[in-house]
């Protein structure tokens, strides 16, 4: 075998395994359109719209919160302890959302 062949071969193989990673990553995309198509129709039959604008305002600024938010409220309704057919109104999602960052503080004790 000469070495145009041995070279040919090594191109022929980088660029199968380049299809593939290109297949892999349109799979992954595809995958995470279908997951945030469906978080998205959920959040619409479990928040109104001012909560949902809410949830919007916070991911602007704390986009980590926000998802940790939604996850939680995915949680809540796959439960059963939130009902889709009314949807959840501001308020009580300011209060859903005050219950939420109030368990995540850390409380310190000062001592002189």
């Amino acid at each position: 075998m000469s070495d145009e062949e041995e070279l040919e071969r090594i191109k022929q193989r980088k660029l199968q395994e380049l299809k593939q990673q290109a297949m892999q990553q349109q799979i992954a995309e595809q995958q995470q359109k279908q997951y945030e198509n469906k978080k998205y129709q959920i959040m619409r039959l479990i928040l109104s719209q001012e909560a949902r604008q809410r949830l919007e305002n916070i991911r602007m600024v704390k986009p980590q919160f926000a998802e940790q938010v939604e996850l939680q409220l995915i949680q809540l309704y796959q439960a059963g302890r939130l009902k889709g057919s009314t949807p959840l109104q501001d308020k009580a999602f300011k209060k859903l959302l005050e219950k939420i960052t109030s368990t995540g503080k850390k409380k310190y004790k000062i001592k002189k």
